[in-house]
């Protein structure tokens, strides 16, 4: 059994004297596990970087085995990455978030997702913004999406300031006001705030405030996990950089 497909790179751990056992995130095969040989070779090390994208061909003799890996470099983002305090943060955040996902579950969405923050996260102004956005995509395709369409209240689709922490659900400036202590506050640029408008340093906190709620009490705490201790460090540099 055989594919190729495009990936990002989420990590390699060593195995044996000089292969490693690489994890990529890929567009149509999900998040998928493979042996490289010779991975810590001076050639292949600078190539199997987390933040690079690869295209990887996967061989197996059956489907459930781990098979091996043979790849070609698409995008080297590491040694820019790596230069950044943020993006190193935000590499790594991404790549232990993603972990969550079934392995070989495809999420094409995501994956592009995926790719196109990998390209920004170096850049303080986009960094944070779309990595809250990422987080949103990643708790819809782990079944925990949020509905920011519309208040859960009335129904009006303007004014939405707050999110229940219940529901996940968004709820009007004045349907919400006599409950504010209780509710989340929801940024606006995560609801049409005109594109242009830099969000605040304030609003990226809330943004992921807002993520960060929902991801522990819905996908990590029932693990007996926690959020990373990457995404803290990345979360306070990209609302410093905001600021």
């Amino acid at each position: 059994m055989h594919w190729t497909d495009d990936a990002l790179v989420l990590g390699a751990r060593r195995h044996g004297e000089a292969g490693v056992v690489l994890e990529l995130l890929t567009r149509a095969h999900g998040r998928h596990l493979g042996l490289v040989h010779g991975g810590r070779s001076s050639r292949l090390q600078p190539v199997l970087q987390p933040g690079n994208s690869v295209q990887a061909t996967w061989r197996a003799r059956l489907d459930e085995q781990l098979g091996t890996f043979t790849v070609e470099p698409l995008a080297s983002r590491a040694a820019r990455l790596i230069a950044s305090p943020l993006a190193l943060a935000g590499i790594a955040t991404l790549a232990g978030l993603v972990r969550h996902l079934p392995e070989r579950d495809p999420h094409p969405d995501l994956f592009e997702m995926a790719q196109a923050l990998a390209d920004h996260l170096d850049e303080p102004d986009l960094a944070g913004p779309l990595f809250v956005r990422f987080e949103l995509a990643l708790l819809a395709d782990l079944g925990f999406g949020l509905d920011l369409t519309a208040c859960a209240a009335t129904g009006a689709t303007r004014d939405l300031t707050y999110v229940s922490p219940k529901s996940g659900r968004a709820v009007s400036a004045g349907a919400g006001e006599p409950y504010r202590d209780r509710l989340l506050p929801l940024p606006g640029f995560l609801v049409g705030q005109p594109r242009g408008n830099r969000p605040s340093a304030d609003e990226i906190g809330q943004g992921f405030a807002l993520t960060g709620y929902f991801l522990d009490r819905w996908v990590l705490d029932p693990l007996g996990q926690r959020l990373p201790d990457e995404r803290a460090r990345f979360v306070a540099r990209a609302v410093a950089a905001a600021e």
